[in-house]
């Protein structure tokens, strides 16, 4: 039996599967913690990539790994190997102001029809920005780039600084994937080319980067020779994961809300709702992400000293629409629509509807009506929903999926739990060893279907739009 693994290093852990590469059955898995924060040393996720391969038996029998990992976080190297400063997250927002700067020296036209996306704050480009106007003595230093992904794959290939690694620093072996290079900011899904006039005038020079890796080429080997694949943006490798095809979308509830499609044809939004990154599977996948899901019903749940499963409970007990109450979830501020400075609001609230059930269900139709927006504007640009996989965290609450089968209005498919980003990581690496992609069975426990709330939907729209002019 051949062996493969899958890591997804999100931003709160690492997760390690371990797979049959024929069929996908589980073999085993281990799990280890990441910080909190919207900026990281790196060397956090290298120590958790080590722990969870412990915890997950080791590797020594695998034949192929792959990692997915968190897209946009800025990891810079120096010439040495050694990285010069923590890393910016997707959710660090602080570069907002270069995200605008970068729109009107190039043009928000220019970059969508160049990358694919206009750039918001959590793009690796408005970074470097910040960080050359910010951190010139950092900036200054830059001899690579890379993405979580790229630099752990590059540490597991046996490569870093002298002293801590066995190949020591060759900045020239770092390699990614179409889909976590088309949401830096300076990749053209398109042509599979670095753009270096966007690199230039963000950083003032143009660094070393990770060379493009195709699905089904090698991006290298462990020094025990274990196979490495070529990695993927988390959202990517999730779609990949789950076989995600032609008018399928995700809706992923995790730290972040996602929802995207795989697609044969490439988007170019210009208005940046749309974020037209490529996919796993060598096409696109068209994506629309908001900073605020499944921490909602985190924060909710807290408010009302419940678990997740009495928040549900309670959302249950009330009608749709919440007797009136909405939510607008902008906790964290914002990314679509791009509203890093925002707030969230409860609005709508009487002596007659203020209840725990009601604020309940609104906790769950605001997250649901705000990433429904943004199925709202993929189907406007002509991507096909036939029918809609939720997945992440929250998506095994019955009373999530329930509200989203009516806030939606396609049929709802939950998987089985699972962790589907180092899943598809795994298919990755079967796709290495077998020379195309395994099809995998993906379980399901529950499909649904509802009538679309026309009405909870036109509530929240109204609500939104408010907030956004305030």
């Amino acid at each position: 039996m051949a062996l493969v693994a899958g890591v997804d290093s999100s931003t709160q852990s690492c997760k390690v599967v371990i797979l049959d590469a024929q069929t996908g059955e589980l073999v085993r898995q281990g799990r280890a913690s990441h910080p909190n924060g919207t900026e990281v040393n790196p060397s956090c996720w290298w120590e958790a990539l080590q722990t969870a391969i412990r915890d997950a038996g080791g590797i020594d029998d695998v034949d192929a790994i792959s990692i997915g990992g968190q897209q946009h976080g800025m990891v810079v190297l120096d010439e040495e190997g050694r990285v010069i400063r923590d890393a910016l997250l997707w959710n660090d927002t602080r570069s907002a102001q270069e995200a605008d700067e970068l729109i009107a020296h190039f043009g928000a036209e220019n970059l969508a029809a160049r990358t694919g996306s206009v750039p918001v704050a959590s793009f690796t480009s408005t970074k470097l920005l910040w960080l050359r106007k910010n951190e010139p003595e950092h900036a200054a230093r830059i001899a690579a780039v890379a993405l979580p992904h790229d630099w752990l794959t590059w540490r597991l290939a046996g490569y870093g600084p002298q002293g801590e690694s066995k190949k020591g620093p060759v900045l020239e072996a770092l390699a990614t994937d179409r889909s976590d290079a088309s949401g830096t900011g300076y990749f053209n899904p398109t042509t599979n080319e670095y753009l270096e006039d966007v690199l230039t005038y963000a950083l003032g020079h143009v660094p070393i980067l990770p060379r493009i890796v195709l699905p089904g080429e090698p991006a290298g080997e462990t020094p025990t020779g274990t196979q490495l694949a070529c990695g993927a943006g988390d959202n990517a490798a999730a779609a990949f994961g789950i076989g995600a095809s032609e008018g399928d979308v995700v809706v992923s509830l995790g730290t972040s809300g996602t929802v995207f499609s795989v697609s044969r044809s490439s988007t170019q939004d210009k208005s940046a709702t749309i974020a037209g990154f490529a996919s796993a599977s060598n096409s696109f996948l068209p994506l629309v992400c908001t900073l605020n899901a499944a921490r909602v019903i985190d924060s909710f749940a807290d408010l009302l000293s419940v678990s997740h499963e009495e928040l549900g409970s309670l959302a249950l007990e009330a009608k749709p629409g919440a007797g009136g109450i909405v939510l607008v979830p902008y906790f964290e501020g914002e990314r679509t629509p791009n509203l890093p400075k925002a707030t969230a609001e409860l609005v709508g609230l009487t002596l007659a509807n203020n209840s725990r059930h009601n604020i309940a269900r609104a906790a769950i139709e605001g997250m649901l009506c705000g990433l429904n927006a943004g199925l709202d504007a993929l189907v406007e640009a002509g991507v096909e929903c036939k029918r809609i996989f939720l997945v992440g965290g929250a998506a095994a609450n019955p009373a999530v999926q329930e509200i989203a089968a009516e806030i939606f209005g396609v049929p709802i498919v939950v998987p089985q739990p699972g962790e589907y980003v180092a899943t598809g990581a795994a298919r990755q690496a079967a796709q290495l060893l077998l020379r195309s992609a395994p099809a995998w069975e993906t379980s399901t426990v529950a499909t649904l279907t509802r009538n679309r709330a026309i009405e909870v939907i036109n509530n929240y729209r109204t609500a939104a739009d408010f907030a956004a002019k305030r």
